[in-house]
């Protein structure tokens, strides 16, 4: 079936995250159960679009949304490339696939108030943890990183001195990232709790819990969901709509969409473009409120 292999060629030549690792081979596997009772076989290398194309529709039947769908069928036409590179197969199955419609999802980024009223209320506590939080918030509204990204943070990354922070990327690309006078502030105050913290070994890593280990995904996540609950009545409240509030507010500020692709991390325009939208509806306040034409 060839699949350890295509896993180890994300990890080792992609140099894909283990997490989107996980994530093709969970798909692949689903595609490897369905194929098993369907057709009573798990030679998957040699499925033909005809054979794929029923799990697709079961898939859509079981109310599996058209989006995730799509992911799904990526991860496996992703694998059948592989096949092809390798030679263990002569046909992608999936060459001609088009994607399900799947409606575009907005995301609507946070206020400057937002952001201020939940930094206002971790500015009043002193403790270890709401020192941490703080730091998070403002890492993830002053820099624009990826969630991962904040996880993966080592102290080695960190250079108050130049206020600036080392960054490990997808694919392992790395970028320095700019940090604000006021980050810097927080980030000392934060160094000198974690001192205190009690550990069993040194731990490289940046942000921890108060255990003294390594903070980890969810936690952040719950994190800035907690906080940001008090502050936004917006339905979805995660880092990432964060990371999409530092690109906004950026380019509704005037900021070059090439510059903003950097900071993000992002590999093409394209990527970044979808933030522009915002920008966009921004310009045409101002334009409304400032063509001479348009005042009465």
């Amino acid at each position: 079936m060839f699949i350890t292999e295509f896993i180890d060629y994300l990890l080792l030549e992609k140099k894909s995250s283990i997490h989107t690792a996980t994530a093709y081979k969970t798909d692949l596997f689903s595609f490897l159960e369905f194929y098993q009772k369907t057709y009573d076989t798990t030679d998957i290398p040699r499925a033909n679009y005809a054979q794929i194309r029923s799990w697709i529709v079961a898939l859509v039947d079981k109310g599996i949304s058209n989006r995730s769908v799509n992911r799904k069928v990526s991860s496996l036409k992703s694998y059948y490339r592989f096949l092809l590179k390798t030679g263990h197969i002569d046909k992608n199955p999936l060459a001609k696939h088009q994607a399900l419609k799947a409606p575009k999802k907005l995301q609507i980024p946070f206020s400057t108030k937002e952001v201020n009223d939940v930094l206002k209320e971790l500015g009043s506590n002193k403790d270890f943890e709401s020192v941490r939080d703080r730091l998070i918030v403002e890492l993830f509204y002053a820099t624009g990183i990826r969630r991962i990204e904040l996880v993966n943070l080592k102290l080695s990354d960190i250079d108050i001195g130049k206020q600036q922070i080392k960054v490990l990327g997808k694919r392992n690309k790395e970028r320095y990232l700019p940090l604000l006078l006021s980050v810097c502030d927080t980030l000392t105050r934060y160094l000198k709790l974690r001192l205190e913290i009690d550990s069993q070994e040194e731990i490289p890593y940046l942000l921890l819990t108060k255990k003294g280990v390594k903070i980890y995904e969810t936690l952040v996540y719950r994190i800035i969901n907690s906080y940001f609950s008090k502050a936004s009545s917006k339905l979805k409240k995660s880092p990432h709509i964060l990371r999409h509030s530092f690109a906004t507010h950026l380019l509704n500020e005037g900021a070059d969409l090439n510059a903003v692709k950097e900071l993000l991390g992002h590999s093409s325009l394209a990527a970044t473009q979808v933030y522009t939208s915002h920008s966009v509806a921004q310009l045409t306040k101002v334009y409304k409120q400032s063509h001479p034409r348009n005042k009465k």
